[in-house]
């Protein structure tokens, strides 16, 4: 036997790994069906890797709505900040919308799991606060408050809707709603 302490294996990734593991078995299990146990599977670390980088299953599940919030959002955000114009944010929109830049089959599916959670877990709220504030303050360059509010509820009651509908709406159609909800007061 030697006397010579265990080095650790220096692995600067592994709090990444375990924040995408975490999305991974959140879509693959949802919320209620995610522990410790399958995130430290699906990450390929020990089970007490969690514990050393977050103090509790609720702080795994945050980190990874925040990322899930941000990667959601990214591409949605680029596109609306193109617009100079409030007629260039309409067809941004359009775009994030008929694009599904958002609303890939996996963030739809994480969203549902994120508002649920959020109900139950009100310290959550703060994570879908802050992705609405986002699309919001972009949608907010061209659009008064209430109508930023508005245009940011069509995104995803569109991008929800489309996922089930049999018959989805196209292109024309999400542009026909939207000119109508963006109408400049008289």
């Amino acid at each position: 036997m030697t006397d010579e302490p265990r080095r650790r294996r220096h692995d600067p990734d592994r709090r990444q790994r375990i924040i995408d593991a975490a999305v991974e078995v959140i879509a693959q299990h949802g919320v209620t069906g995610t522990t410790h146990r399958k995130i430290a599977a699906e990450a390929g670390v020990p089970l007490g890797s969690l514990t050393y980088h977050f103090d509790d299953l609720d702080a795994v599940l945050r980190a990874a709505f925040e990322q899930v919030a941000e990667v959601g959002s990214r591409a949605s955000l680029a596109r609306l900040a193109q617009a100079s114009t409030r007629d260039e944010a309409i067809t941004a929109t359009v775009d994030v919308i008929a694009g599904n830049l958002w609303s890939t089959s996996q963030t739809l599916l994480l969203s549902y799991e994120l508002y649920a959670y959020a109900v139950r877990h009100p310290a959550m709220e703060a994570v879908m606060r802050d992705w609405m504030d986002q699309t919001r303050t972009a949608l907010g360059r061209h659009f008064d408050p209430l109508t930023a509010r508005a245009i940011d509820a069509l995104i995803e009651g569109i991008g929800i809707h489309n996922s089930v509908d049999a018959e989805p709406l196209d292109r024309e159609q999400i542009e026909q709603i939207l000119r109508r909800v963006a109408m400049p007061p008289e």
